[in-house]
């Protein structure tokens, strides 16, 4: 019975690839419509340029666009590579995921986190703010994942995750006590706090210097000048899941 236990867990298990792409497909409609007031799960998806409706043969992720040549095939022009990206990067997640906690629920849950911090970070670099939708059921759902690999961590990821947010609240006063503006938003606080909730407060210290890391090297790939605003939660999301699956590696 156990044998067959486990394999039917690891036959579960691989079944995160496949629905990764179904799922970036979701997200791929979550950040496209995030702040224009279209519904997100009830709206039929349609082409950007002529409207016509999409059909469930047009909404296969990757194949869709891959077999359509990247166009619409009611009016043939392009699609652009937004939801393939999308759909490609949950399958990496996914695949990452895979990779290091292997065939386990583990994987579930560690892409999961990994999916959310996708669309947080993709939100957040194309409308500069992060969305308590996300951030603030990541932070349930951390503490939850604490509890139910880990019970004995609870506490120390709990008080990770309120000094994560009580810490970058205090930075961007002492910021704006000098600087006449704000350097980080909320979003940014409540992001860290998710991080301290899945991370546990060991790891808060490699969090935000990766974050720092990345976001410098952000910054110089894009060539973002000193007094444009950047979004710091693509760098904060990926600090994050690269440190979620570094300690379970």
């Amino acid at each position: 019975m156990s044998m067959f236990t486990s394999m039917s867990t690891s036959m579960s298990a691989w079944l995160i690839l496949p629905f990764s792409l179904c799922v970036g497909s979701f997200l791929g409609v979550v950040i496209r419509r995030y702040g224009t007031g279209r519904t997100i799960l009830w709206g039929r998806s349609a082409c950007e340029t002529c409207a016509a409706p999409l059909t469930p043969a047009d909404l296969i992720p990757l194949a869709s666009f891959w077999l359509l040549r990247g166009k619409c095939r009611h009016c043939g022009a392009p699609i652009g590579w937004f939801h393939p990206a999308v759909e490609f990067s949950a399958l990496a997640i996914a695949a990452a995921a895979l990779a290091v906690d292997g065939p386990t629920a583990a994987a579930w849950i560690d892409a999961a986190l990994g999916w959310a911090l996708l669309a947080a970070a993709w939100i957040d670099f194309e409308n500069l703010i992060l969305p308590d939708e996300i951030t603030l059921p990541l932070i349930l759902a951390g503490l939850a994942a604490t509890w139910w690999q880990y019970p004995p961590a609870l506490f120390n990821h709990a008080a990770a995750a309120a000094l994560g947010y009580l810490g970058f609240i205090l930075l961007n006063a002492a910021y704006r006590a000098l600087r006449h503006r704000d350097g980080l938003g909320e979003g940014d606080a409540k992001l860290l706090a998710a991080a301290g909730a899945w991370l546990g407060a060991t790891q808060m210290p490699n969090e935000i210097l990766a974050a720092g890391l990345i976001g410098i090297a952000m910054a110089l790939i894009t060539k973002t000048q000193s007094t444009a605003q950047m979004p710091f939660g693509p760098a904060l999301a990926l600090a994050c899941f690269g440190l979620r699956l570094s300690g379970a590696a």
